[in-house]
């Protein structure tokens, strides 16, 4: 595939930038913008957390892992998927193979900071939701690792000096990719 349709993908934990920061890639590449949660969303009329609450998680992951077999089966998009979608094995395989997967890593108490005011996060419904952060960072970051890549810390820098410099990565990678 051309890698000028190659799709870009964002992984990692919630709040680490993947929609804010996706959606501003796709604009410097003149890429359609998908967000697997928001596309999950769209097509059962409801929000993420009541989807957990009358299905669970299983069911959530369920529809989550048959969206995103069918978004990497486009072209030429950029693609925010949840947190969790790393979990299911396929996800993974589908990712990694369909495009240029990249982690946004971000330290579990930056996370916390970016999401505590956020109601629309089943995940973090927990006495201690900054603990939960870091088990799932715990759980996660390995699977994150494995599909990307490309691995970024977000640390504290703006998404759109962020989103800057991965353009330029991406650029970079592509021209890599191209002369081998």
């Amino acid at each position: 595939m051309e890698h000028s349709e190659r799709n870009i993908y964002l992984v990692g934990l919630m709040g680490a930038g993947k929609t804010t920061v996706g959606r501003l890639l796709a604009r410097h590449f003149g890429r359609l913008f998908v967000d697997s949660d928001h596309e999950i969303e769209s097509r059962t009329g409801v929000k993420i957390p009541v989807i957990f609450e009358i299905e669970g998680e299983a069911g959530f992951r369920s529809r989550e892992a048959q969206v995103i077999a069918e978004l990497t089966t486009r072209s030429s998009i950029v693609l925010a998927t949840g947190g969790g979608a790393v979990l299911a094995e396929c996800n993974r395989h589908a990712l990694h193979d369909t495009g240029y997967v990249i982690y946004l890593r971000a330290q579990p108490a930056d996370l916390w900071q970016r999401t505590q005011h956020d109601r629309n996060r089943p995940l973090l419904r927990t006495a201690d939701p900054e603990a939960r952060l870091r088990e799932l960072y715990a759980e996660r970051d390995p699977l994150y690792r494995e599909v990307a890549h490309l691995v970024v810390d977000t640390g504290r820098q703006s998404s759109h000096l962020l989103a800057g410099k991965l353009e330029q990565q991406i650029r970079d990678a592509w021209m890599s990719y191209a002369s081998n």
